[in-house]
């Protein structure tokens, strides 16, 4: 019994990351809006950044996410 309880609060520790990385999405389109609309003839530029940065933080959360899974149902 202990040891499922301690399963389902480690996959549950691990799912704050999903919820870390759409905090990070929201605040890295923000700060590329504000940007853009300070400077719009470097938003152009800043667009590759913006999607590599956008993939980077998608994976981490998905990776998070897997985790939790592993935790709930492999391990």
């Amino acid at each position: 019994m202990e040891a499922a309880a301690a399963k389902l609060l480690g996959a549950g520790i691990a799912a704050v990351g999903v919820g870390m990385a759409a905090i990070g999405v929201g605040v890295l389109f923000a700060m590329f809006l504000s940007g853009a609309l300070r400077n719009p003839a470097a938003a152009d530029a800043q667009r590759p950044n913006l999607i590599f940065g956008f993939a980077v933080t998608e994976a981490l959360g998905i990776f998070a996410f897997l985790v939790a899974l592993l935790l709930m149902f492999a391990v």
